[in-house]
């Protein structure tokens, strides 16, 4: 009965933002209420249900999607996008720019979390699709396609290492063949599926479109624009360096790279420095600067509503304890435990939309199996983190930030980054299975 009320809610939801077109938000918090209701939550405990499912996934994310639309804003402004997509042009060629885009979001996933990678790399995507005139979501979904599959099968990613500190596995065999089940995962489900996309057409990408700017400045060099961009891969790759190269520094040391090593403090930081390299340095006025990201949280107040209603909607799924019920009834299954962890993590997903909570839920489930059968501990660990990204769709995050970005219809995004998710994830099982016949 709990599963039929998650599929109809999940019905009513898309219902009413797609037909009768209720705002997403609304639509999340009326859904999310009357789901809560129906799996028998008390009604006491509905409210705070609702607190801390925003709070739970905006805790995390409002300053890093602030900071990281203020960051891409000035990097558009400033003509840095620009510099860098021409940069790449040259690297790859127009006709290869896909795969440039590709290997830039491998390379910037496996150091970055993957909201910070995503606000990130979207302004060079947006800069790339204006300047050579392709279609958005065929250019860029290769590219966001590789940050998913660095989040979900790549330590030093939350759930990667939390799934091998559970499972006891190497962190270093499950981080190589995790490499291994990337490439693949990546291939197919970007520059091989993006082939079928080039007709689906993006709302106007206004978000990171640098106006006319009324006074003189300075253009900045591609040397500066590349490194004042990526500035945040290269302090978290530093210190995350830092403690490996130096195991024995004090306390005090372990807490400032504690401090400079949390995401927030990591943009606020690039930000900071991109303040001078790219607005100041170049001509404008801090008040000019300030004016830009103003703007450019403005245009992102509509994006975090959407992704805090995501919260909510998540939130009441665990409050009810579906999550767990549906586990314990798809452990009878008798299938081969590296599918059934998939399995159970990817119905999981599906229900509650959180890919890390998903693979944590599942194995609790699947460990006394995983004990039993002697299967090799770094497979679950990715089959797993596999089935944790299957078919993302109106209860993930992630789905919100690609469609409003995108300005993709609900149909479209539909079509593109569920798809993506679910090839990526199809194509971790069977890497996995694969795998399996040689460990």
């Amino acid at each position: 009965m709990s599963f039929l009320i998650v599929i109809l809610s999940l019905v009513v939801l898309i219902l009413l933002i797609s037909y009768f077109k209720v705002d997403a938000f609304l639509a999340f918090l009326v859904v999310s209420i009357g789901a809560g209701i129906a799996l028998g939550i008390p009604l006491d405990r509905l409210p705070k249900a609702v607190d801390e499912g925003i709070s739970s996934i905006m805790g995390s994310l409002t300053l890093i999607i602030a900071l990281g639309a203020m960051l891409g804003k000035l990097v558009a402004e400033s003509g840095a996008a620009g510099r860098i997509a021409s940069a790449m042009a040259d690297w790859f060629g127009t006709r290869h720019i896909q795969w440039g885009l590709m290997i830039t979001g491998f390379i910037v996933g496996i150091p970055l979390f993957y909201g910070i990678g995503f606000v990130l790399l979207v302004p060079l995507i947006f800069s790339v699709v204006r300047q050579y005139q392709l279609p958005a979501v065929y250019i860029g979904l290769p590219m966001l396609a590789a940050l998913s599959v660095t989040h979900g099968f790549l330590p030093p990613h939350p759930s990667p290492v939390a799934l091998v500190a559970l499972f006891h596995a190497d962190l270093g065999m499950t981080l190589l063949l995790g490499i291994c089940l990337a490439i693949p995962a990546i291939l197919l489900a970007g520059p091989v599926f993006s082939q079928t996309l080039k007709q689906v057409r993006s709302g106007p990408l206004t978000l990171f479109e640098p106006k006319e700017a009324g006074g003189h400045y300075g253009k900045p060099g591609r040397a500066n624009s590349l490194l004042s961009a990526t500035l945040p891969v290269f302090l978290l790759i530093i210190v995350s360096l830092v403690p490996l190269c130096f195991p024995d520094m004090g306390a005090k040391a372990s807490a400032a790279m504690a401090f400079f090593g949390a995401p927030s403090v990591v943009m606020l930081i690039a930000l900071i420095v991109a303040t001078y390299t790219l607005g100041i340095r170049q001509g404008r006025s801090i008040k000019e600067v300030m004016a830009i990201y103003v703007d450019a949280v403005k245009d992102i107040a509509m994006i975090l509503l959407i992704i805090a209603g995501s919260g909510i909607f998540k939130q009441v799924m665990d409050e009810s304890g579906i999550s767990t019920e549906l586990a314990r009834v798809l452990q009878q299954l008798p299938v081969h435990p590296l599918i059934l962890g998939w399995l159970i993590t990817a119905v999981i997903r599906v229900c509650i939309g959180s890919a890390t909570v998903a693979a944590l839920t599942a194995a609790g489930v699947i460990m006394p199996l995983v004990t039993q059968t002697g299967v090799n501990p770094s497979l679950m660990v990715l089959s797993l983190g596999a089935g944790s990204l299957f078919f993302s769709h109106v209860n993930d995050s992630g789905f919100w930030l690609f469609k409003e970005y995108f300005g993709l219809s609900l149909k479209d995004t539909f079509r593109s980054w569920s798809v993506m998710e679910t090839i990526v994830s199809v194509v971790g099982l069977l890497g996995v299975l694969l795998l399996s016949i040689f460990l």
